[in-house]
């Protein structure tokens, strides 16, 4: 079976393949840059590890440091310092220092809604 057969037998395609100019112009139009399609993806790879989302999940609630995150979570703190990192470099999670702990936050309200929405798509 060829692809042509196996995609005039799926209902999901077009029976006939006829493109919309028009269309195709405007959304062209409203596309982004290349390396911009590339830093989202990098952007949303960060959120592909569950131990990153969990983290996330707690700052989506309060503000923590370091040794709550860990007991929260039952990890050690080198685990959620890996994690915690990674996330600071990609501008996911600031952090300030209170004496000798370091309190930890989402970067802004972007972050939160992004997680907060993931989450409920996947709860519908």
């Amino acid at each position: 079976m060829t692809n042509n057969n196996n995609q005039e037998n799926n209902e999901d395609v077009c029976e006939i393949f006829d493109s919309h100019e028009d269309v195709i112009e405007r959304v062209q139009k409203r596309m982004i840059e290349e390396d911009q399609y590339s830093q989202l993806a990098e952007f949303f790879k960060i959120f592909g590890n569950s131990t990153r989302l969990k983290i996330l999940s707690l700052l989506a609630i309060e503000d923590l440091c370091v040794c709550d995150i860990c007991d929260t979570l039952n990890l050690n703190q080198t685990t959620v310092s890996n994690q915690l990192r990674i996330l600071r470099a990609n501008n996911i999670v600031k952090y300030q220092k209170e004496g000798k702990m370091a309190r930890y936050s989402l970067t802004d309200l972007h972050i939160e809604m992004i997680y907060k929405i993931g989450l409920e798509h996947i709860l519908e």
